[in-house]
């Protein structure tokens, strides 16, 4: 157990730093999610909308360091490639 009042204090700020970036890998989740059913919808547009949103997120979880810049880079790049095969 933590004895010292900065261990305690780095404990609860863990806590909530953990609880704000699941929030964000969440968040992240559902943008891919989208783009992911629109693709097997077969719908090019609504991908496509869903890919130019889905984006910035994955960027802003990078720059947040929530989600490593290659995974981030590779589902990007993925996803790209899925949508203009449509």
């Amino acid at each position: 157990m933590a004895n010292t009042p900065q261990a305690r204090k780095r404990i609860r700020r863990n806590e909530r730093r953990a609880e704000v970036n699941t929030n964000r890998v969440s968040r992240i989740r559902t943008f891919i999610k989208k783009v992911e059913v629109a693709i097997a919808g077969g719908d090019k547009t609504a991908a496509a909308e869903a890919l130019k949103a889905a984006q910035p997120e994955l960027a802003r979880g990078v720059s947040r360091g929530v989600l490593h810049k290659n995974t981030a880079s590779r589902k990007m790049s993925r996803l790209s490639k899925r949508v203009s095969a449509l």
